[in-house]
């Protein structure tokens, strides 16, 4: 009950925050409150002026709501463009917490007095937000380290609001289509899970040291080491790096550091994160990358990272090439393939949008591009037509968009587009190269004989469902012939891994035969078996060309 009352007085404050902002109107569609209550607020607002209020409310109801407001300004595919440009200017930074509640909070996870823990411990923070806040330290080995220390009571906090926001998803999904056909429940669990790691700071030193280890034979680039005996859950304690940010030129002008030199290597240290090990820093702003003597560059804060399997490095591929050649149809088909468009998709509608996009780069070369632009504009794309984009792929979106900022600042003649073209090649050579197809291959390989031994009870059941009457089908008729392609390839190659099969059987049958029998394999002076051999050996490198193929469509 006492935790229902507490709800109960967070949500009416929620309200409270965006009432008194002047969304009334907001909460009005979302069924929150009545008509009479939104009736004294303009009607003239344009998106820009929404975004500002929205974004005012966000700050004021505290860090559940900041960390919300940041990850939505990164989601183009579901906020509209103007929205999101107000929501970037969320500020994460608060007023600090008092050092004797910092020092309450760091004795009692590291269960000792600072004093015998550290010999030196600064009760000015270097740096506050809304989660933590960091303080310099020594070590009494004399290494310099960086405390970051939790805020009191902001778990509780996060938890009741992050209950609230699961509430609140779970009701406009029953009552809207829009939070149904983009799956909000699954969005708010997405980001709970994301704010739960952001609150174990164990998950940071983690983050920490696995992109550390990408950089252990390059000297160029530096992440700060975790000392594991003075971090947990709540305080995190690393080596202090002391550097110039990214975006003083002034200061890198004046200390005689190469600012080419130093774009690149951001860049290419991020391209590395990104297409080479699939992990990488998911916030790479101007305040967590600073700059050290002979152009070495160090992350700092590893509290949000984005991840890629290899499926979507080997995609971020095509999707630059088809990018690069204007090919509206491969881009389309690289969605259907990715899983990003749903039945509700105008798949028509979808490719004059494309085309669209693609003429108005027609005759711009390619060191005009901005990449990061067309994110912008694919994700504005993703939202007119729906089509739900992956979280990897928007914490991508969101990095190569920061990114884009910190470089054109230090290097204005690096476009990343054109850098970003030997990563593209790169990564098609390792997608079709013969080894990768040849272990594809065989994986398809045995992903059908599994299918083939359970196929008698998959067609019992269908024959079962069919005879009850219970078969319903629900086919979309503008990507039924799509569909129908798809079956029609499958069913063809099917047939002939059976005939395949059935050759090798035979083949091998004629071999223990004419062996038992000490008898030679000429027929009417014809070798039959070694001319068996040569043509099974060759329908099957024709199978494993098709099923590569295939992998690569």
């Amino acid at each position: 009950m006492k935790m229902k009352i507490r709800h109960t007085k967070r949500f009416k404050e929620i309200i409270h925050a965006f009432l008194r902002n002047g969304l009334s109107r907001f909460l009005l569609r979302l069924g929150l409150i009545s008509r009479n209550a939104s009736k004294h607020e303009p009607t003239d607002m344009n998106m820009q002026e929404i975004g500002a209020k929205l974004r005012q409310a966000l700050q004021e109801l505290g860090p559940t709501f900041i960390k919300l407001g940041q990850i939505a300004s990164s989601r183009r595919d579901l906020v509209p463009p103007m929205i999101a440009f107000e929501l970037e200017k969320l500020l994460d930074h608060v007023t600090p917490v008092p050092f004797e509640q910092i020092r309450e909070i760091a004795e009692t996870e590291l269960e000792g007095p600072l004093e015998k823990i550290f010999s030196e411990f600064t009760e000015e923070p270097l740096a506050t937000a809304s989660i933590g806040q960091v303080h310099a330290a020594t070590l009494h080995s004399g290494e310099q380290v960086a405390v970051k220390v939790q805020r009191p009571d902001i778990r509780p906090t996060m938890e009741m609001d992050l209950a609230i926001l699961s509430d609140l998803a779970s009701f406009l999904e029953e009552r809207t289509d829009w939070a149904k056909t983009y799956r909000l429940r699954e969005m708010i669990v997405e980001f709970s899970r994301s704010l739960h790691n952001e609150l174990d700071y164990r998950v940071e030193g983690r983050n920490c040291e696995r992109i550390a280890k990408q950089f252990e034979k390059q000297p160029t680039v530096v992440i700060p080491r975790v000392h594991w005996n003075f971090t947990t859950g709540k305080v995190l304690t690393m080596d202090k790096i002391e550097g110039i940010k990214a975006n003083d030129l002034e200061k890198l002008d004046e200390g005689g550091y190469d600012r080419k030199i130093i774009a690149r290597k951001i860049f290419d240290s991020m391209l590395h994160q990104i297409l080479d090990e699939g992990v990488f820093h998911g916030d790479p702003h101007p305040g967590n990358i600073l700059i050290l003597p002979e152009n070495v560059v160090a992350y700092l804060d590893f509290g949000m990272v984005g991840r890629l399997d290899n499926k979507l490095k080997e995609q971020f591929a095509p999707f630059i090439i088809h990018m690069r050649n204007r090919n509206t149809e491969g881009m389309v088909e690289l969605f259907l393939e990715m899983g990003f468009i749903s039945e509700e998709t105008d798949l028509r509608a979808l490719r004059r949008d494309m085309d669209d996009l693609q003429n108005k780069y027609y005759d711009v070369s390619l060191d005009e591009v901005s990449l990061g632009t067309i994110f912008i504009e694919l994700f504005q794309v993703a939202y007119r037509h729906q089509i739900l984009i992956p979280t990897e792929i928007a914490v991508l979106g969101k990095s190569i968009l920061t990114l884009e900022g910190v470089i054109s600042k230090l290097d204005p003649s690096l476009n990343m587009m054109m850098a970003v073209e030997p990563f593209g090649k790169k990564l098609m050579w390792k997608r079709y190269n013969p080894k990768k197809i040849i272990e594809n291959s065989w994986v398809e390989i045995v992903g059908s004989v599994g299918f083939l031994s359970r196929l008698p009870r998959e067609l019992k059941a269908i024959t079962t469902t069919i005879r009850k009457g219970k078969l319903h089908l629900d086919v979309n008729a503008q990507q039924l012939k799509m569909y129908l392609g798809k079956l029609d390839q499958t069913s063809n190659r099917l047939s002939f891994s059976i005939i395949l099969l059935s050759l090798s059987i035979l083949l091998a049958g004629l071999f223990i035969g004419s062996a038992i029998a000490g008898r030679t394999s000429i027929l009417w002076q014809f070798p039959v078996i070694e001319a068996g051999f040569i043509l099974f050996l060759l329908m099957f490198l024709f199978l494993i060309y098709f099923i590569g193929r295939s992998g690569r469509k």
